[in-house]
C-alpha cells in the first residue's frame, strides 16, 4: 500500500496529452519530482511550463520511446538529477487501424516499436534502479503502471496492429508482476486498460517518424474507415483522461494491478474468455451493437 507521494519522482512516458498529462497533474498536486518525456517537442514544453508553474521539480527530455538509447539517457538524466525512481508510468503510445493484411511494414514497426518496444525500454531501464534503491532502503516503495488498452484484453475487427502490441503489453505487465513478486514486497506493478477515453491517441499519427512512413502510400479505404470510427468513439467518450489518472494513483496507493476505465466492458472479454475455454469460434463482437457491424460491413465491402 502506497499512501505517500510526496517529493518522491515518478517518471512519465507520454507526458505531453492525455493519460501522461493527467498524471503529471496528480503529481504536481501531491508534491513530487517529475519526470516528463514526449516525442512532440511543443506539447512537452507546454507540459513542463505548467508543471513547473505548480512548483514541482521538473526534468523534461524529448524521448522517442522506441529507441533504446534514447529511454536510457532518460533514465541517465533521471538518476543524475533525482536518484531512482518511486514510480514509472510507461505510458506513451500510438494507435492504428485497418485490416491487418494492409498494415504496412512501417506500420508493423512504429506502432510495435512504440506500444511495445517503448514499455519494454521503460521496464529494462528503470526496474534495475528501483529494485537497488529498494535493497537499500526497506521503506523504499516503488510502482510501475504500464498503458495497456481494452484492445490488450480484446480484438476489435479492423484494429489488428494495435490489438497486437496492446495484447503483448498485458502480458508484459502480469508478468513483471509476477517476476517482481518473486525478488520483492517492496516494488510492484499495475495495467492501464483504458476504452475509449478521449485522450488524442486517435491522432497519433501526427507524430509518427518520417522514416516510418511508406513513401507515397495513401491510407486503405479501411484504415480511413478505422480512422473515423475511432474518431468518433474516442470523441463521444463520458470517461476523461483526468478521471483515467485519479483511477491510476487510486490503484497504486491500492496496490491494484488491473486498472479499468469502464469496467462494465469487462463483460465483452469475460466472451471472450468463455469462446477460449469452450473452444468455440470467435463471438461476434459487435452482438450487442450489430448495428456498427452492419454499417462497418456495408462500408467495408462497397
Amino acid at each position: 500500500m502506497i499512501s505517500d507521494f510526496k517529493n518522491k519522482t515518478a517518471v512519465i512516458t507520454g507526458a505531453g496529452s492525455g493519460f501522461g498529462l493527467e498524471c503529471a497533474r496528480i503529481g504536481a498536486a501531491l508534491g513530487m519530482n517529475l519526470v516528463l518525456a514526449d516525442v512532440q517537442q511543443d506539447a512537452l514544453d507546454r507540459a513542463a511550463t505548467e508543471m513547473t508553474a505548480a512548483g514541482a521539480p521538473v526534468l523534461a527530455m524529448r524521448v522517442d520511446v522506441s529507441k533504446a538509447e534514447q529511454v536510457e539517457a532518460l533514465g541517465a538524466a533521471t538518476l543524475a538529477r533525482f536518484g531512482a525512481p518511486s514510480f514509472v508510468f510507461n505510458n506513451a503510445g500510438v494507435g492504428s487501424g485497418g485490416l491487418i493484411w494492409e498494415n504496412t511494414l512501417q506500420d508493423w514497426e512504429w506502432v510495435i516499436g512504440v506500444n511495445l518496444m517503448g514499455v519494454a525500454h521503460g521496464i529494462r531501464v528503470f526496474t534495475p534502479m528501483m529494485l537497488e534503491a529498494a535493497a537499500k532502503d526497506p521503506a523504499f516503495q516503488g510502482h510501475i503502471v504500464n498503458t495497456a488498452s481494452m484492445a490488450g484484453l480484446l480484438n476489435a475487427p479492423n484494429m489488428g496492429v494495435y490489438n497486437v502490441s496492446k495484447h503483448a503489453v498485458v502480458s508484459m505487465s502480469e508478468t513483471l508482476y509476477q517476476d517482481l513478486a518473486l525478488v520483492t514486497e517492496q516494488i510492484s506493478a499495475s495495467v492501464l486498460c483504458p476504452f475509449f477515453v478521449p485522450t488524442g491517441i486517435s491522432q497519433s499519427h501526427r507524430n509518427r517518424p518520417d522514416e516510418l512512413k511508406a513513401a507515397g502510400v495513401k491510407p486503405t479505404k479501411s484504415q480511413l474507415i478505422g480512422q473515423a470510427m475511432s474518431d468518433k468513439a474516442v470523441g463521444s467518450g463520458k470517461v476523461s483522461a483526468a478521471d483515467v489518472a485519479k483511477m491510476v494513483f487510486d490503484a497504486m496507493a491500492a496496490n491494484q494491478f488491473y486498472i479499468y476505465s469502464h469496467p462494465k466492458s469487462i463483460a465483452s472479454v469475460q466472451v471472450r474468455m468463455e469462446d477460449v475455454l469452450m473452444s468455440r469460434n470467435p463471438t461476434d463482437p459487435f452482438a450487442h451493437k450489430p448495428e456498427i457491424g452492419v454499417e462497418l460491413k456495408k462500408a467495408l465491402r462497397a
